[in-house]
């Protein structure tokens, strides 16, 4: 990889928690903030806050010049979530718009596990790049069993993860103050997604670790089986000659 590469790499990789931290935490946590202080009521800004990470989403379709799934769940829990405040005057029915996607991805992820690939596979080909050599070798290893443990596994604890994790937000949201839950809303999800991420990759490590143990017991036991082989027939061409030697 050249330092060009490396360099555009890093340089996305900023612009992406950039706007992560604008248009999903700093901003509609500012917003609702000094609207309050403006005299805005809870709803009004709630509602008005959610713009951010909706401009969000829709700065990433234009971007990316594709439909983002994720995009379109958070938007579509943003227009529940607004219609349901509006209709019923309380802050929480706009707050509760965060456990919208979130649960749907944690069903999504679950329903998945009846289909040929689980869905957390599908992401992580779609990160990698199905086109690239990395993509097409990452493709490669679902024959192997274990690989198929392994992405079914993360499947299933990222449904019920995300799942508990909008539940959970429904309690927050019913139990607090409106400010409380909103700041609550928009941190919860990245600290999720890090733990999950991260026992990811532990996981893959504790699991490439146990596969070359086993690898290297295997091939330990057939050197050991080739050796006794080995020398079970020289004994047994020994034991010829000695007796062709004796007659």
């Amino acid at each position: 990889m050249t330092s060009n590469q490396v360099s555009g790499r890093n340089r996305n990789r900023f612009q992406a928690l950039a706007m992560t931290a604008v248009f999903d935490i700093a901003g509609p946590l500012v917003a609702y903030s000094l609207l309050r202080s403006a005299g805005q009521s809870e709803v009004s800004a709630l509602i008005l806050s959610g713009a951010f990470p909706a401009l969000g989403v829709m700065v990433g379709l234009v971007r990316h010049r594709r439909v983002d799934a994720i995009g379109i769940l958070v938007l579509a829990g943003m227009a529940v979530g607004t219609i349901l405040g509006v209709l019923s005057g309380s802050p929480r029915m706009v707050l509760v718009e965060g456990s919208v996607p979130t649960a749907v991805f944690g069903l999504l992820c679950l329903a998945s596990l009846w289909s040929r690939r689980p869905l957390i596979y599908r992401f992580a080909i779609e990160f990698i790049g199905a086109d690239t050599p990395k993509g097409r070798d990452f493709e490669a290893r679902w024959v192997h069993p274990g690989f198929r443990h392994a992405f079914r596994l993360f499947t299933v604890v990222w449904g019920v993860v995300y799942l508990a994790e909008a539940a959970a937000r429904v309690i927050i949201v019913e139990t607090t103050s409106a400010g409380t839950a909103l700041t609550v809303s928009k941190v919860m999800p990245y600290v999720v997604g890090a733990a999950l991420a991260g026992w990811m990759v532990a996981y893959g490590r504790r699991a490439k670790r146990e596969g070359e143990r086993l690898a290297a017991e295997a091939q330990a036991a057939a050197e050991a089986q080739a050796a006794a082989e080995a020398q079970a027939a020289a004994e047994a061409q020994a034991a010829t000659a000695t007796a062709g030697a004796a007659v």
